[in-house]
């Protein structure tokens, strides 16, 4: 290009500019055409203002489509059956399809009858909402579309100002191009709060008419439908007639807009409200109390409490929990603990109220309720004193029904104090009655309690757990929380440890007064037998065991080394205890979940597990989230056998005692139950192993045992220790309290023998001498003179006893037997205070 061309260019072009330039100027001159610049500037800068006071910063509703409302924590049983749920808010999470078309349509009458039509806003709701509001004083009505609410509860909030309309209606049509209108309609069913801590419409339905939602009728959606506004004011007690009144326009609605027929609505107007009273959520199972709050328990530790500590919380995290609680063990447990305790309780008088409230004419319901005091005992009700009279007092119930308890149904003498109950109740008094004779009568809780676990030895699950006589009204968990003295129940793990040290259930103990010099400061401690019996001789270790011997114990942990055996009570999950012999004979504190789960790794051959509750968790989409390492077992629930070999969980755990010491303390053990402490528990009739226990005072009695598929163990005393009385032993309390759980447990289970560890020899022995036997041969007499016995290898005695001294000539044995009964006659009458349970220190005061 020349120098020409380039001038003519540029020429071109500024008088292109002056052009428009002249045409800009002419056109700005005109005054319409400045007002519009100025509008349009303005409008630039009220949306900007528009946008960062209302839209910036709104939360996006791209987070409804995995949004996640917080569900309770449900609680399966051993078989899948719910037994209980974890919820601050009640809530059943169902699908848009699982809603009755019926009652969305009374939802849609009742809340958004244009919801289909609309795109997130109603405006001429708002705008007569907004005229409502400026003509009259009255609280400020809205105009919330289902969109709008949805966005309200789950995005923004619920603050009464008009900004937050603004945004609510910003958000509405957010969501509305997000998701479809089903979609919006399932969230909002899903979270509505509708009273009664339901949240949903399914979980109100159980709430208010306690059945499921498929199963309500026209008038009782309808009645739902009305909740949104504002539960408290429909409420089907307090104001009956206000929520017959909205019920009635809902139906008239949905008659206008044809959702239903004039048949349909006529017959609808005609029911009553038909709600039920408050009650129990049905996934809460009575009886389980104390196992599910010991779940809850475990679950908080691991998963926290709200969404806060996570997305697997417990009280939104929507967890699925199975546990390994089995509800018929559960029912004989707690009802043999129950009605031992009850046993154990009758003739001593009125235990006094449950709790005291201060009630104030017709306002006792609420104060009853207040207390959350309850019981599910048989037929007892928990009851409020409302007026006394001179023959009867008046009773009110938490439904808030009314009764009488008469004078001759309270009869019973107040324990500790005298007089009659009758004359100690006050008004506002807590009590425990029964129907009885047309009224009631008082009933008397016991003041001892104690606890009760049934374990499975071969997985440490635990199949039932009873922490007292009644949750309601004490929740303190006796079977983990209370710390107790086992007594004699710790004996068969001493001896554990003795016949891990070299020690044979033949071996020869002396049965004779055993002191140990305790240092300057105290000096000489000489240990005795229970009831002051002295010492008989020498005797077998089983004999000892059976016998429950203090003297035989103590030698026997002496010879071991006290190191020894409290380093085993250590490994094996009883406690930490220092060196002393008064251990040996259950000076230390335990739990009873942790002296069954012993028993339990005893029966196991020595393997551990430890005691579960939980056998795993899952989130809400099915995901196994605890334990970390569970695996499914492959082909366990198959229908029907493949041919192939049988799929097998692995068997975990670990070696906390020596197989074959664990076999011989079981072997032993099942002495107790043919010729020891717990011969009540011989009819049985099944291979069974276990030890009574009671301590000093004696304030507990024990008993721990069971068979191959199941251990169970139970203590009773009261919740301050002091004496159950000079008579108490577990033999005569507590085994038969676990004979009476067992009789229904053990039914139909095979009778399975205790499995012995390969290297186990089982030889005849004497039973008084331990030596071998030759020629004779044990038999069913639990008495017998000849039996098995249990050794490891080269173990056994090597001296034998000649057949003649095992068995000697029939006149032989009655002149002896009439000997032993005229001895026996005598010795019972010398020694009356002798008891059969020979644990330590009876009588004698101190811990030794």
């Amino acid at each position: 290009m020349t120098a020409s061309d380039d001038t003519t260019v540029k020429f071109r072009i500024r008088r292109e500019m002056d052009g428009f330039r002249g045409v800009v100027a002419r056109w700005w001159a005109r005054w319409w055409v400045k007002t519009l610049a100025v509008l349009g500037v303005l409008a630039l800068i009220g949306y900007a203002i528009f946008w960062f006071v209302f839209a910036a910063g709104l939360p996006s509703v791209d987070t409804l489509r995995t949004y996640e409302p917080p569900l309770p924590t449900n609680v399966r049983g051993v078989d899948g059956t719910p037994i209980h749920s974890y919820a601050r808010e009640r809530r059943v999470e169902l699908s848009y399809e699982e809603y009755p078309p019926l009652l969305v349509r009374a939802f849609l009458a009742a809340e958004d009858k244009t919801f289909f039509e609309h795109h997130g806003v109603d405006y001429l709701g708002i705008a007569n909402a907004a005229f409502t509001n400026l003509t009259t004083k009255r609280r400020a009505a809205g105009a919330s579309t289902i969109t709008q609410q949805v966005a309200k509860n789950l995005l923004i909030g619920n603050a009464q100002s008009y900004t937050r309309k603004i945004k609510e209606a910003i958000l509405a049509y957010r969501i509305e191009d997000t998701l479809t209108k089903q979609q919006i309609l399932e969230l909002y069913l899903n979270q509505i709060a509708l009273g009664r801590n339901a949240f949903g419409v399914e979980a109100a339905s159980y709430a208010y008419f306690g059945k499921d939602l498929n199963q309500l009728d026209l008038a009782q959606m309808a009645y739902l439908a009305i909740l949104p506004k504002g539960p408290s004011n429909y409420d089907p007690v307090r104001h009956t007639q206000r929520a017959l009144d909205r019920r009635a326009y809902v139906l008239r609605e949905m008659l206008k807009n044809r959702f239903i027929t004039q048949a349909q609505h006529d017959s609808a107007m005609a029911e009553p409200l038909g709600t039920v009273p408050r009650q129990t959520p049905k996934t809460e199972t009575a009886g389980s109390g104390y196992f599910v709050e010991e779940v809850r328990r475990q679950l908080l530790d691991k998963f926290g409490e709200d969404q806060r500590a996570g997305p697997y919380s417990v009280y939104s995290g929507g967890l699925w929990v199975r546990t390994s609680l089995d509800n018929k063990l559960q029912d004989y447990a707690q009802t043999a603990l129950r009605q031992g305790l009850l046993r154990f309780e009758s003739g001593r008088g009125w235990s006094g109220p449950l709790g005291h409230v201060g009630i104030d004419g017709a306002a006792w319901q609420s104060a009853l309720l207040n207390t959350n005091i309850g019981l599910d005992y048989d037929n007892w009700r928990a009851a409020i004193v409302t007026a006394l009279g001179s023959e009867s007092a008046e009773i009110g119930f938490a439904d808030g029904s009314t009764g009488a308890l008469p004078r001759w149904g309270a009869q019973m003498p107040v324990r500790g104090e005298g007089g009659t109950a009758f004359a100690a109740l006050k008004p506002g008094d807590i009590i425990a009655v029964a129907p009885e004779g047309g009224a009631f009568a008082l009933r008397s809780v016991p003041k001892v309690s104690g606890a009760f676990v049934v374990e499975e030895p071969q997985t440490g699950r635990v199949l039932a757990m009873q922490g007292g006589f009644d949750f309601r009204i004490q929740a303190f968990n006796r079977a983990t929380q209370a710390l107790r003295q086992p007594g004699s129940t710790i004996k068969p793990i001493v001896y554990a440890a003795a016949l891990e040290g070299g020690m044979t259930p033949a071996s020869i103990i002396v049965d004779g007064p055993f002191c140990v010099f305790q240092g300057a400061r105290l000096g000489q401690k000489c240990f005795r037998n229970f009831g002051n019996v002295g010492g008989s001789g020498s005797h077998t270790m089983r004999w000892g065991v059976e016998q429950s011997r203090n003297l035989m114990t103590v030698r026997a942990a002496a010879t071991t080394g006290m190191p020894r055996v409290v380093a085993l009570m250590d490994r094996i999950g009883i406690g930490k205890y220092p060196p002393y012999l008064s251990f040996a004979l259950g000076a230390g504190e335990t739990t009873v979940s942790r002296m069954v789960n012993a028993y339990a790794i005893l029966a196991n051959q020595g393997r551990s597990h430890p005691s579960t509750l939980i056998d795993f968790v899952q989130d809400r989409h099915g995901k196994v989230v605890f334990p970390t390492n569970w695996r499914a077992c492959d082909r366990c629930n198959a229908p029907d056998w493949n041919g192939k070999p049988m799929p097998r969980p692995v068997s975990g755990g670990k070696q906390i005692v020596d197989a074959m010491s664990a076999y011989q303390m079981v072997h032993i053990a099942e002495g107790v139950i043919q010729r020891g402490t717990a011969t009540v528990l011989r009819d049985l009739d099944r291979p069974m192993f276990g030890k009574t226990g009671t301590n000093t005072g004696p304030t507990d009695v024990w008993f721990i045992g069971g068979t191959p598929q199941m251990i169970g163990g139970l203590y009773i005393g009261y919740d301050t220790p002091h004496s159950l009385g000079g008579a108490a032993q577990g033999g005569t309390i507590a085994a038969p309290i676990f004979k009476a759980f067992a009789t229904k447990a053990y039914e139909g289970l095979d009778k399975l023998p205790f499995r012995a560890p390969a290297g186990i020899r089982m030889v005849r022995i004497d039973r008084a001498s331990g030596k071998p036997v030759f020629g004779a041969w044990p038999s069913d007499d639990p008495k017998a003179a000849v039996i098995w016995e249990a050794f490891k290898p080269e173990s056994e005695p090597r001296r034998a006893v000649r057949r003649d001294l095992i068995l000697p000539d029939p006149a032989a044995v009655a002149a002896a037997a009439a000997a032993a009964k005229t001895r026996a006659a005598e010795q019972a009458r010398q020694q009356k205070e002798a008891r059969r349970d020979s644990d330590f220190l009876q009588r004698q005061g101190g811990i030794y």
